[in-house]
């Protein structure tokens, strides 16, 4: 598979500068950050919610989790993580695990942590476990309208 081709259109037809980066397949974002010789928190991951029956992306930087009773809080409502079964049929021109921050590409609604806006510059997969996108932060934010919020909590520990 390769990258996601609704995320193509909508890039090119934008007229934005990205470079899509080819790299060794990689199923986390550790190993994308290695595989890409990038810092991870550098790597914005998507993770596909459920926000009461709906399903939603919430956008983070890669080495943070999300926090779901911040975000449920936030948004008045509960928050879970979708399945895998949920996120296949939302995106099923993605590789599971390897969507593109842009929900509305799949009519669905981006929240994105508002330390995210930190970076000038954010790196994210572009529908495959083997290429992703680099591109400016506002740009990202401009063509993907995303909801600011801050929902994401720390990094996981080793052990616990």
């Amino acid at each position: 598979m390769s990258i996601s081709q609704r995320l193509r259109d909508l890039l090119d037809h934008a007229g934005v500068k990205y470079t899509v980066v080819p790299h060794a397949p990689a199923y986390t974002a550790e190993e994308t950050a290695l595989r890409l010789h990038a810092p991870v928190r550098e790597i914005a991951k998507a993770v596909v919610v459920r926000v009461d029956a709906r399903l939603a992306v919430a956008v983070l930087p890669a080495p943070l989790r999300i926090d779901l009773e911040r975000l449920g809080t936030a948004l008045k409502a509960r928050v879970e993580i979708a399945s895998e079964r949920e996120t296949a049929e939302a995106f099923p021109d993605c590789e599971v695990g390897a969507m593109p921050p842009f929900g509305a590409l799949y009519g669905l609604r981006t929240w994105v942590d508002e330390s995210l806006t930190r970076d000038r510059e954010i790196v994210f997969n572009a529908g495959t476990h083997s290429e992703a996108i680099r591109m400016s932060f506002e740009d990202y934010r401009r063509l993907a309208a995303p909801i600011l919020m801050w929902f994401a909590g720390e990094p996981a520990r080793a052990g616990g």
